[in-house]
């Protein structure tokens, strides 16, 4: 995936500008920078339905996600710029997303959340891939 989002960031002419990729299980690197008392003012998520770590972890999207948002919540800075969430997941849907965000950041702010879809040529349906919420402060 690292590999990937860097030919992306190629493609959009942004391999000189200070990206920092990691690859780590996600609770684990959260917690290190609530330790470190890092904060952030933009929070991109895109996680996984399901996976596997390393050392046999297990994510469960329905299990693990209202925990993450949790510690994510507590990784916002005092003056934040928004969060923008994807899912892929058929089961969560658009509103699901919204009220996810707005019950684990509550800020007051612009609201946004649909389905993403996959089209095609002209005259080809749509195919759904997921859902998108944002809170824009």
């Amino acid at each position: 995936m690292v590999a990937w989002a860097r030919k992306n960031a190629g493609l959009n002419l942004l391999e000189e500008k200070p990206i920092r990729w990691i690859v780590d299980d996600v609770t684990k690197f959260l917690e290190r920078e609530l330790r470190r008392n890092s904060r952030y003012d933009l929070l991109i998520l895109d996680p996984p339905s399901f996976g596997r770590g390393a050392k046999g972890e297990v994510f469960k999207i329905e299990n693990d996600l209202t925990p993450l948002l949790a510690l994510l919540q507590k990784l916002l800075s005092d003056q934040p710029l928004g969060v923008l969430f994807s899912c892929h997941t058929p089961e969560i849907t658009p509103i699901s997303l919204n009220h996810l965000l707005q019950q684990a950041f509550g800020k007051p702010g612009t609201h946004e959340c649909g389905e993403m879809l996959l089209r095609g040529k002209p005259g080809v349906l749509p195919v759904p891939s997921g859902s998108f919420c944002w809170w824009l402060k």
